[in-house]
């Protein structure tokens, strides 16, 4: 009789809990609740919220220990081999809609996590006017709307790296400005095909802690969508761009080229004007079907030239002021340079398979050539060798989330009068990746 008590008395209770716990999903479905509502609430607060993320492992050899490379950074006095965690990113954004569902305001930041640390890359807000809904204002670290190169995601592109021209000029790609872009979001308007950035930066990036002169750059594009050439659905676009800014000179020493040699300028009045740094660019992209779910047939060209300011041993845009040994303020010296790439991408019959061919050259200084650079009295020096890079590789997208890529970099430099650089650098580099995404 106790038994059978304790058995009711069990059933009672079961039933209980599952009709209260089927009340609760009951009132949270249930919006005309308080506790739906809330449910509710939430669900649209955050409905806009976005994670999204990948890593690239990869083992990567180059042609001799030690050798200076690009192709993910140099490798260690003792090392022709290694595994890295080349970008570990996690990324977050945030959009809201109106009724109309043009976009009203927009959040990013993505975070890059390796065996070296953990940096910021994006952290940036966005808002859109909506009465035109042609208008967008972003604040904060993104991209510098210069070129295409800079501006296609690493999980996107079809290269390991961007070239030594990118690199060198745009380091981490990313700068901390404001910027006003003009993007019409209807598709009936009839300027949708045409995208307009323009803003200012402090400069150096995310290669130094803070901004250290008061100078801005102005960073503006002008580019064009894509759109069909033709009935065969061949797609072109393109852009022009420029950079138009520099780095106040700290020291009225400077260094200009004279010919096939640098020239001092030691003025007096030198201290305190800037030092330019003038790019001016160009970019075109074309893509060519192959059939249904078979891919595309694509170009890419891009060309950049201009002036550069840096420093005596190395052409990338100092993070801070320069310094020499004695710890005082380091002269500056500034080139004329030029540099393209050219990329040739092919799926191979599926969606599946890629080839991707990639030509590029950089050449810091143009007014040296081959044994110009390191002449007696010259003051040219390892940073103002021109180099030419030809990368092969194959890509294998097993779904969405899965990329496997092997490409190969052959590293040309130009024979120099320089110690270690009269001939070829051994440097060509194998890079094997495996890209998880999500």
């Amino acid at each position: 009789m106790r038994t059978a008590k304790i058995f009711l008395l069990s059933c009672v209770l079961l039933c209980s809990s599952i009709v209260t716990h089927a009340q609760f999903l009951m009132d949270m479905i249930d919006t005309t609740s308080e506790l739906g509502k809330g449910m509710l609430s939430m669900y649209h607060k955050y409905d806009a919220l976005r994670f999204s993320g990948y890593i690239q492992p990869q083992f990567q050899a180059i042609s001799q220990r030690g050798a200076k490379s690009y192709a993910g950074g140099d490798f260690l006095p003792q090392v022709d081999n290694r595994w890295t965690l080349r970008r570990g990113r996690i990324r977050v954004d945030y959009e809201r809609y109106n009724k109309q569902d043009m976009p009203v305001v927009q959040f990013a930041f993505q975070f890059d996590g390796t065996e070296r640390g953990v940096f910021i890359r994006d952290f940036y807000g966005r808002f859109f006017e909506t009465k035109f809904n042609v208008l967008s204002l972003a604040t904060g670290m993104f991209a510098r709307p210069f070129g295409y190169e800079v501006n296609l995601s690493s999980a996107d592109r079809e290269t390991p790296e961007r070239g030594r021209m990118s690199q060198i000029l745009m380091k981490t790609e990313r700068d901390l400005g404001g910027m006003v872009s003009f993007e019409p979001r209807r598709k009936d308007h009839p300027l949708y095909f045409l995208k307009i950035d323009a803003g200012l930066f402090n400069g150096q990036g995310l290669t130094g802690p803070s901004d250290f002169d008061s100078h801005k750059d102005f960073i503006g594009r002008i580019g064009f969508k894509p759109i069909f050439l033709n009935k065969r659905k061949w797609l072109l676009s393109g852009g022009a761009s420029v950079l138009y800014g520099g780095m106040q000179q700290f020291t009225n020493v400077i260094y200009k080229m004279d010919g096939a040699a640098f020239k001092v300028d030691s003025a007096v009045t030198n201290a305190g004007e800037i030092a330019p740094r003038h790019y001016y660019g160009a970019d075109m992209q074309l893509k060519i079907p192959n059939g249904p779910n078979k891919g595309w047939t694509q170009f890419r060209a891009e060309y950049i030239r201009g002036k550069q300011t840096a420093t005596q041993f190395s052409a990338e845009t100092p993070g801070i002021i320069p310094l020499d040994a004695a710890g005082k303020y380091a002269p500056l010296y500034i080139r004329n340079f030029d540099g393209a790439y050219l990329y040739f991408i092919q799926n191979l019959g599926s969606l599946k398979h890629q080839v991707v061919v990639r030509y590029d050259w950089y050449d810091p200084n143009k007014d040296v050539k081959g044994t110009q650079v390191g002449a007696p009295g010259s003051g040219t020096t390892e940073a103002d060798i021109r180099y030419n890079t030809l990368g092969v590789g194959y890509l294998y997208y097993a779904d969405e989330h899965l990329k496997f890529t092997v490409y190969y970099d052959w590293v040309k430099n130009e024979s120099t009068l320089l110690p270690n650089y009269t001939k070829d650098v051994r440097d060509n580099v194998l890079t094997c990746r495996v890209q998880y995404r999500f």
